[in-house]
């Protein structure tokens, strides 16, 4: 729907939800050209929008804090556990739109 706006231009598009990265990450990445309007002028400026499911932002921000803002080091083992939760909540999100559809 966004890239059906007649003023937004798609510069480049990630889907990792196809194609999710090796540690798990899934969400679709979208750096689209909007225009951004000014007293005197209109701008045309890039912006990046994620989209994502509830459940991959909360894997989403697990795996940054872990990554990012925890001081101790990462086992591999929590690591293959992290991307194994991944592959769980994918399929859990897979369900919920079935069921969701079959209620309509």
């Amino acid at each position: 729907m966004l890239l059906h706006q007649d003023d937004v231009t798609l510069i480049r598009k990630s889907d990792y939800i196809k194609e999710p990265k090796a540690n798990g990450y899934r969400s679709l990445h979208l750096v689209i050209q909007v225009p951004v309007y000014l007293s005197n002028r209109t701008e045309q400026v890039p912006v990046e929008v994620q989209i994502r499911t509830e459940s991959m932002d909360l894997w989403a921000s697990l795996e940054h804090q872990m990554r990012y803002k925890s001081s101790r080091p990462v086992s591999s083992e929590l690591q293959a556990q992290l991307r194994e939760c991944a592959e769980d909540l994918a399929e859990i999100d897979v369900k919920m739109q079935r069921i969701y559809k079959h209620l309509q």
